[in-house]
């Protein structure tokens, strides 16, 4: 599990959380084929913060699926992209708009 406590992160807005899952996701995207521990560390805060993101009680079953399929697809991007044709770069910039949102 990340440093992050339950307690701090479930104070946060759903844009925040998913702003900074796609900060990790930008690691991951910028250590791909580069630094295969950094990439790895990525990958591993981004799938824990998914995993505390669903886990959050606030948010409604939709949104968690939603939540779900969104880990589902980084998963896929982290694996090649074979399964949906996803890449991390493209989630990069998805996750940027909560990221933009969280900031307004």
């Amino acid at each position: 599990m990340t440093s992050v406590s339950r307690e701090k992160w479930f104070s946060l807005s759903l844009a925040q959380q998913l702003g900074n899952i796609g900060s990790e996701v930008g690691r991951a995207a910028k250590w791909q084929g580069k630094d295969e521990n950094s990439f790895w560390g990525a990958v591993s805060r981004a799938l824990d913060l998914f995993d505390i993101t669903q886990a959050d009680k606030r948010w409604k079953e939709s949104r968690v699926l939603e939540i779900g399929r969104a880990k589902e697809i980084f998963a896929d991007a982290v694996l090649g992209g074979h399964e949906y044709k996803s890449s991390l770069k493209d989630l990069e910039n998805y996750f940027m708009q909560f990221a933009i949102v969280a900031m307004r």
